[in-house]
């Protein structure tokens, strides 16, 4: 048992100091040295547990999708409204590219092109994307001129862009961003004024983006 929970917490510091390297250094650039290194574990270690670091990748951006799905779920239960569950999760999955290395390092893993087969979070959160429309469209909230696909389109294309754009201003990860996001996008998408959320009407934010 004493070896069991060893292994267990042993696997879990791989997979944490993996997603610190992956998210600050990207795929190519990391290397399994520098992850075992600040794991503080050998590299028989890290091989017991992950055949390559396209094995340890792949865990690191299947503990993303976790960590996010909880997330989208946890949003969903406290919205008033299917627009205000698209508005509170976008915002709150751009705080945790910022605060959780797993959430940032999933993005940055899935995004890269560098590696095959990948871009399991990426799917995800299409997939997730895709749902909060079709609710908001179901329940009658999304202006009957706006696309579910376009709509989709554009969240998809700007929460994957704060993260990239992050590389070079930390800034664009902020609650702050995704108000200005949505106090421009939302009153395209919904209804009418009233199913607006609070703080994401025109002119929240205030300031250039």
């Amino acid at each position: 048992m004493v070896m069991q929970v060893r292994a267990a917490h042993t696997r879990q510091a791989l997979i944490a100091a993996a997603a610190e390297v992956f998210a600050d250094e990207g795929y190519v650039r990391a290397s399994l040295p520098l992850i075992c290194k600040r794991a503080g574990v050998s590299s028989g270690a890290l091989h017991f547990h992950f055949a390559s670091k396209d094995a340890l990748a792949r865990e690191v951006e299947g503990a993303a999708v976790d960590v996010a799905e909880k997330l989208v779920q946890r949003c969903r239960a406290a919205a008033a409204s299917a627009l205000e569950s698209m508005v509170d999760t976008t915002s709150a999955l751009v705080l945790a590219m910022a605060s959780d290395p797993v959430v940032r390092a999933g993005f940055r893993l899935s995004g890269d092109p560098s590696r095959k087969g990948g871009a399991e979070l990426f799917q995800w959160w299409r997939g997730s994307v895709r749902e909060l429309v079709a609710r908001a469209r179901d329940a009658g909230e999304l202006a009957q001129d706006v696309s579910p696909e376009d709509a989709a389109a554009v969240i998809m294309a700007a929460t994957v862009g704060f993260e990239t754009l992050a590389g070079w201003d930390e800034k664009w990860l902020s609650v702050e961003r995704a108000e200005r996001f949505w106090a421009l996008v939302l009153p395209r998408l919904a209804a009418s004024p009233e199913l607006i959320p609070d703080g994401a009407s025109p002119g929240a934010g205030g300031g250039p983006p």
